[in-house]
């Protein structure tokens, strides 16, 4: 039996059961994401594959994700947000487990793109639970711990690595993930709430979901295609192929009266607003974590540990600043602290692209902790803004949406950052910083945009 809910979340200890389980199943999603890159090269030693067949260990989960996100979330609105997200972890253990025994790039490949559909299951109503989990007027605390396990697991995927790597063989980094998900499966079952308010009347389009997964594969594999040097006549098919497909695609969702691509949500305002300030924050949050390393270790000569330390103020901050904005977000207007938090975000990127050519550590901390903080800041204040202004019966979509929007800005941002480095060569780092904190002024005057929309939730 799922716990009760009212309209006004769980009790308090059921609460705390339901958002540890949310908490676990998040983090194992987005490090698994992260995770694979440090070891890639150890893996393809093993498998006798090349650093460039390798690659798609990466690329298979996130391409998974990324296809069946929204397809999953409207299931979660059909179906009820619980059996999804039970469904999605019970696979996401089962497939850790096969690509730790996998003995071959392809069985991994395999293994991997199932995986990303477990990882696509918890991410996409993750932040739906949450908004029935939690009382409306808490409900910024319980965006802010969301926020602060995906900025920290996506930021802290390297170092995680490492540290399993040190120690153990690769086969841990996914092994690690059947205890965890075992322990989170049993708290899922145990306490986590149906929604009551299902989706009956919508219905399952087939060629929706098709044409949604062409889009965005298309999507994720012309970017990665271009940030990995691919022939450039083939990205140009995938994006010909790309615009139209997403042509044919937008136009059958504006015909449908509750669409897979939320395109009624986007009619909202302030939620298309939130939407443009997450892929912006985003696309700058990767444009920095990617080109970083290079900076640290082929000009200042740090080594990986060294790097990994040096990136980790910015986590930290974030973990520090996420917990505070949550209860901000109840008396402040998310417009005005997300604006202020990119303000601060975009601050401190500038600031990396302007450090001295022989910096100290503590140049670099201090300057890490001013865009982690920034970004914490922002982060749950906006989440908070995308979930609620949704109605309730389409918190699935919003909470997919939200998603989609963090995984096409990262893999944007680490397109860019490809090119920034093709264009600029030794000095790609700067230029990713620079256009960092361009991305993120332009999130900032977004974000101060929506003072002038209503924040309270809609209740159609």
């Amino acid at each position: 039996m799922s716990p009760t809910v009212s309209q006004d979340g769980l009790p308090v200890p059921q609460r705390y059961g339901a958002i540890i389980t949310i908490a676990l199943g998040i983090m194992m999603a987005v490090l698994d994401g992260a995770i694979a890159n440090v070891a890639l090269p150890t893996i393809a030693r093993e498998l006798n594959a090349s650093p460039a067949e390798s690659i798609w260990i990466v690329n298979a989960y996130q391409i998974a994700i990324v296809i069946s996100l929204l397809s999953l979330s409207f299931l979660g609105d059909m179906l009820g947000y619980r059996r999804v997200y039970q469904v999605g972890l019970a696979l996401f253990i089962a497939t850790s487990l096969f690509c730790a025994l996998s003995s071959s790039l392809n069985m991994l490949t395999v293994a991997r793109i199932l995986q990303g559909f477990g990882g696509a299951a918890l991410m996409s109503v993750n932040t739906a639970l949450i908004r029935i989990i939690y009382p409306q007027r808490f409900l910024g605390r319980g965006m802010a711990i969301n926020s602060l396990i995906v900025a920290v697991s996506s930021a802290a995927g390297p170092t995680v690595a490492a540290a399993i790597l040190s120690i153990a063989s690769w086969k841990w980094l996914f092994l690690i993930n059947v205890p965890l998900g075992i322990v989170a499966l049993w708290l899922a079952l145990r306490f986590l709430p149906d929604n009551t308010q299902k989706a009956k009347q919508q219905k399952f389009d087939v060629p929706s979901a098709i044409m949604n997964a062409l889009f965005f594969g298309l999507l994720i594999s012309a970017l990665s295609g271009f940030s990995q040097g691919q022939d450039h006549w083939l990205i140009l098919a995938e994006v010909v192929a790309l615009v139209l497909v997403g042509v044919v695609f937008v136009r059958r969702q504006l015909a449908m009266p509750v669409p897979l691509l939320p395109v009624d949500l986007l009619r909202i305002p302030i939620f298309s607003l939130s939407m443009c300030t997450s892929i912006c924050s985003f696309c700058a949050q990767m444009l920095a974590m990617v080109s970083l390393p290079f900076f640290l270790q082929n000009v200042l000569g740090r080594d990986e540990v060294a790097t990994g330390l040096l990136l980790t103020p910015w986590p930290l901050a974030t973990m520090v600043l996420a917990p505070i904005a949550g209860r901000l977000i109840e008396k402040v207007h998310a417009g005005l602290l997300g604006g202020l938090g990119l303000a601060i975000f975009a601050a401190g990127l500038f600031l990396l692209a302007l450090l001295p050519s022989q910096p100290t550590d503590i140049d670099i901390i201090w300057r890490m902790m001013l865009c982690g903080a920034g970004f914490g800041l922002f982060q749950s204040p906006n989440n908070h803004t995308i979930i609620s202004s949704a109605p309730r019966h389409r918190s699935g979509g919003a909470s997919g949406m939200l998603g989609t929007a963090r995984l096409v800005g990262q893999s944007s941002g680490a397109a860019l950052v490809a090119l920034m480095f093709n264009l600029f060569n030794d000095s790609g780092t700067h230029a990713s910083l620079v256009l960092a904190g361009s991305f993120a002024t332009v999130a900032a005057v977004v974000s101060m945009s929506r003072m002038t929309q209503s924040s309270q939730t809609v209740k159609s």
